[in-house]
């Protein structure tokens, strides 16, 4: 068993512990040995039954562990990449033709079909359907019960709101927010904020606070 630690402190990491047991269940293959926070603040006490290890520079107390981020995991602080490992719950789907980047996390009941292509730090609650040949880049959040027609490319950097959907063949623009319940119908340019049945554009949306760069998903 590979010993892991969860980046974050917040209730998705709470529940990345508890997809961890469920891996555990099916097939031995995770130490979780506790949390790490963002701020200092926060690198107190237990969760879970776990230890809080520490703040972020703990992270250099732990060179033979792996990582894996929740979603609020600022991008910022440095985590080695070879240290990454992405986390799917076993009740999700994954095709065995799909490619899943490093940092990502598979909630329970998603499913990633045929040749489909996930970058790195790409969160997908519970439900998600990231249907064949689409395409998600790095940092892109998808809450519960999204659903990707097949062949939608999803840019880095864009947060898919709840139960929205979003038409076959089209692209989310860098940095976008689809609101919850949306429905995508044409292509959306990078950094809107886009609601409604169908959906339609509201607003720029202030770009995240920090961004790394993306590597190209083709």
């Amino acid at each position: 068993m590979r010993d892991l630690i969860i980046l974050g402190t917040g209730v998705h990491g709470s529940e990345m512990a508890e997809i961890v047991e469920r891996v555990n269940a099916v097939k031995k293959t995770w130490r979780l040995v506790g949390f790490i926070a963002a701020a200092r603040g926060e690198a107190r006490g237990e969760k879970c039954g776990l230890k809080i290890l520490g703040a972020a520079d703990a992270i250099a107390d732990y060179p033979q562990a792996q990582f894996v981020p929740d979603n609020e995991w600022p991008r910022e602080i440095p985590v080695p990449m070879e240290s990454l490992v992405s986390l799917a719950d076993p009740s999700a789907f994954v095709s065995r033709t799909a490619a899943i980047g490093r940092g990502c996390v598979i909630y329970p009941h998603c499913y990633v079909g045929y040749n489909a292509k996930i970058g790195d730090y790409v969160f997908c609650l519970d439900g998600c359907v990231v249907n064949h040949d689409c395409v998600i880049e790095d940092r892109v959040v998808m809450a519960s019960a999204v659903t990707l027609a097949g062949y939608v490319h999803v840019e880095a950097d864009s947060y898919m709101g709840q139960s929205s959907t979003v038409r076959q063949y089209l692209r989310v623009g860098k940095g976008s927010l689809v609101g919850m319940g949306a429905v995508v119908v044409k292509d959306v340019a990078p950094k809107s904020v886009m609601a409604g049945n169908p959906a339609k554009w509201l607003k720029d949306r202030v770009a995240p606070a920090q961004e790394t760069p993306s590597r190209q998903i083709d």
